[in-house]
């Protein structure tokens, strides 16, 4: 094998919304790395995505018959997590063999030249049934719900026999031999709990002095975590995020803060957020009933505690109060009195939606927020805007 495709197709990715708006399933963050950072990794291949024929298809898209010139490639679900029962049958797999999950449809395929039948199809005819309760993303509290688990799946793989940097003298810690420190990361005075799961701690990351931090917690590249922080696990901090108050069970993707007091529970923010000082999301309802999220295709039960799902570029104002199970769509601007609603749309000016971000005011604060990172917005991701600003 030469390298991995991934395939959105038969992974219903609009359940994911407002996620998969934006980005390829693939690139979805629960664990410490993304799901493709995970397979790439573990099978030391590099990946693309099929081409699909949609507005996603940039700089990594490839066509089936182009990605196997240099030899057979591995096609792989985008939503599959992977596990150690997987990865051994898929070292085990020959052309024209493909994975299923006790006898269901396939997950994963082996194919070369031989297997492609006609442009864009492929012909696989052995299938090789793993008896596993295969982990995958298909909604959003998925995310959330299964980041205990990846945690613990990417520590060990990302430790392996690898030695962390000292833990400082200054922090009170709790079972060292689940804490992993990168090189360059700067953790004093702080509490560090492994007791309950592992603690990842990303190179070049801080964490503040006074805060707490109760594994499974995993923080990325550049991440920080500021003074008298209280972390729940299981919470992932994507790189170069900031965060501080108090978060539970929560994942953030990247490049996105919650620097301030307010609680994140049960939640899952994307990539350039910013949430507001003193905003807080309620994870459970005062009935103690079934949270119900809006999903494309209706109201659907998420569990007793679900908080909220921020699509990529939204922000919200300081003092928000967001209601349990609300979803933020893509690129919006978050305000008002009260409780914001269970649903707020795409490009929304304010939380009742009554009026439009404009395009261009939007991808100008966009370039605004990412210059405080030094970064700025690519043409790929104007891209991408300007196609859910008219489609969504």
């Amino acid at each position: 094998m030469n390298k991995i495709i991934f395939t959105e197709e038969y992974c219903q990715p609009e359940n994911l919304f407002p996620f998969t708006l934006t980005k390829q399933i693939q690139d979805i963050r629960v664990g410490i790395l993304t799901i493709r950072e995970k397979w790439e990794k573990i099978l030391g291949l590099p990946s693309f995505d099929r081409h699909e024929d949609d507005y996603k298809d940039l700089d990594r898209s490839i066509t089936i018959e182009d990605a196997v010139h240099q030899g057979p490639c591995l096609m792989i679900h985008g939503n599959i997590l992977p596990s150690p029962k997987l990865i051994k049958a898929i070292r085990l797999l020959k052309d024209g063999e493909f994975i299923t999950v006790t006898g269901n449809a396939g997950i994963i395929y082996r194919f070369s030249k031989k297997q492609i039948t006609e442009k864009h199809k492929i012909k696989v005819t052995n299938p090789v049934t793993v008896t596993e309760d295969v982990k995958a993303i298909r909604f959003p509290w998925d995310i959330f719900q299964l980041n205990d688990w990846a945690i613990r799946e990417d520590f060990a793989l990302i430790k392996g026999k690898r030695k962390s940097q000292a833990i400082p003298k200054s922090n009170k810690v709790v079972n060292p031999a689940g804490i992993f420190i990168e090189k360059g990361a700067n953790v004093r005075h702080s509490i560090l709990n492994a007791s309950t799961g592992p603690i990842y701690i990303g190179a070049n990351a801080e964490i503040m002095e006074g805060a707490m931090i109760r594994g499974p917690f995993a923080m990325g590249e550049g991440a920080c975590v500021k003074m008298n922080a209280r972390i729940y696990g299981a919470t992932s901090i994507g790189p170069y995020s900031v965060v501080g108050g108090e978060i539970k069970n929560s994942v953030l993707f990247g490049y996105s803060n919650k620097a301030h007091d307010g609680y994140l529970g049960d939640s899952v923010v994307g990539e350039w957020c910013n949430i507001g000082a003193g905003t807080t999301n309620s994870n459970l309802k005062n009935n103690a009933g079934i949270i119900k999220v809006w999903t494309p295709k209706g109201q659907l039960a998420a569990g007793i505690k679900c908080g909220m799902m921020m699509g990529d570029y939204s922000r919200t104002a300081i003092n928000t109060a967001i209601n349990s199970g609300a979803v933020i769509g893509v690129c919006c601007n978050v305000f008002g009195n009260g409780l914001t609603p269970n649903y707020i749309p795409n490009f929304s000016w304010g939380s009742e939606g009554v009026k439009r971000y404009e395009f261009e005011k939007a991808i100008r604060d966009i370039e605004s927020w990412k210059k405080l990172k030094s970064k700025s917005v690519s043409d790929n991701e104007k891209s991408i805007l300007k196609y859910i600003f008219k489609h969504y």
